[in-house]
């Protein structure tokens, strides 16, 4: 029987979790939200402070004199372009192009570095790195994080900080401490908003979450679980591994499996990078011939909606969380795709998803119908394709 683990945070978010609301995250408890609503959890992340347990990351340190070479063998970045103290976006992808999993690598000095991702790759990134002077060390459950995201986040932690973070650049990530301990600051995350990741020693974790909370208490902080992150994550166009996407080391078919290019991720492919990485003359094809398939942003019509509820005497329901399963999307009578995840955006004020079309359908502005469930029956509620992210504060890059 698998026995799940709990994080260096559990002793603090268990007491904190009123609904005992717990989700499965890469075999450790997680927090699913701290209270019975979601309210004040999303508010948190959008007009002050949340502060997420995201430890369950796997984490990955690559060190030695071939631990950029091989990092650059197995992404699609150009990983010879990082500066020390730089953080990239990427994914990774199998022979055909197709992607196995997304994360961050972190430069620490010219020989160091640290990857991240939502499930174990140490086998594939062992394989690859067949006679190369590396050594891979998965330091998952040494490494605590906390994902610290909202417009109030800079002024707590220049508060609770040694150093300043005011200077540090997105994408960007710096060695601080709080509280005496050593930690290193990233600004990342996982929501859109302005925000950091702060990853330590596990057994250093408790006293920076009891500092954060203490100072934080005077901003609005929230400690905030994995669904209202959810919500947050749709409206910033984030896609998630398992849910909008299936890795290609787990699909049973092809049409499961998905490239950067149809998820996206054009920004982070650089063909124009030397040497040989996986997945590269596929990839290089796709470029040319263009993709099939494209994941793309939908904005329901609140008012084609309504009138399908009001058909039958109601006003309109909308779930309280982000839905993660597919709901069919069609063009006249045609499926030509689905939407893997769908959301009410509280900010927006819009019912939003995370869609895969088909080509041609993916243009933004095409009109399309999204099936949604009306008293027990099949409807298809009117949307349009959209442009993502569906929103981006100004302040998330400043």
């Amino acid at each position: 029987m698998l026995q799940l683990k709990t994080t260096p945070f559990h002793e603090r978010t268990s007491a904190l979790c009123q609904p005992q609301n717990w989700r499965k995250w890469a075999g450790y408890f997680a927090a699913g939200s701290y209270e019975h609503t979601l309210d004040r959890e999303y508010w948190a992340i959008r007009n002050a402070a949340a502060l997420i347990d995201v430890s369950p990351l796997i984490k990955y340190v690559i060190k030695g004199k071939d631990a950029a070479a091989l990092l650059h063998r197995v992404t699609t970045r150009n990983i010879h372009k990082m500066s020390v103290g730089q953080v990239f976006y990427t994914g990774w992808c199998d022979e055909e192009g197709k992607m196995i999993d997304d994360g961050t690598v972190t430069r620490f000095d010219e020989t160091t570095f640290r990857l991240t991702a939502a499930e174990p790759n140490l086998r594939w990134l062992t394989m690859n790195a067949v006679g190369m002077e590396v050594e891979i060390t998965e330091v998952t459950d040494d490494v605590a994080a906390l994902s610290f995201q909202g417009p109030n986040t800079r002024k707590v932690l220049n508060i609770v900080a040694e150093k300043p973070v005011d200077e540090l650049k997105y994408f960007r990530m710096m060695k601080n401490k709080i509280s005496g301990v050593e930690v290193t600051i990233s600004r990342t995350g996982y929501t859109g908003d302005l925000g950091y990741e702060i990853w330590m020693d596990a057994k250093d974790a408790l006293p920076i979450w009891d500092k954060l909370m203490e100072v934080g208490g005077d901003y609005g902080i929230a400690p905030v679980g994995i669904l209202a992150m959810d919500m947050a994550r749709v409206e910033a166009g984030l896609f998630m591994l398992d849910v909008d996407y299936t890795s290609a080391s787990h699909a049973w078919i092809e049409p499961q499996k998905s490239s950067p290019f149809e998820l996206g991720l054009d920004w982070t492919v650089a063909l124009d990078k030397p040497g040989y990485f996986v997945g590269r003359r596929a990839l290089e094809r796709e470029k040319r011939e263009g993709s099939t398939w494209k994941m793309v942003g939908l904005e329901v019509d609140w008012v084609g909606m309504e009138k399908l509820f009001a058909g039958v005497g109601l006003p309109p329901q909308i779930p309280g969380t982000a839905v993660r399963g597919s709901l069919p999307i069609f063009v006249g009578n045609v499926q030509v795709g689905y939407a893997s995840t769908s959301t009410w955006s509280p900010v927006l004020k819009k019912y939003i998803a995370l869609a895969h079309l088909q080509k041609p359908y993916f243009e933004v502005g095409t009109d399309v119908r999204m099936e949604i469930t009306v008293e027990h029956h099949r409807q298809h509620a009117p949307a349009k394709v959209v442009k993502l992210p569906f929103y981006e504060p100004e302040w998330k890059k400043k």
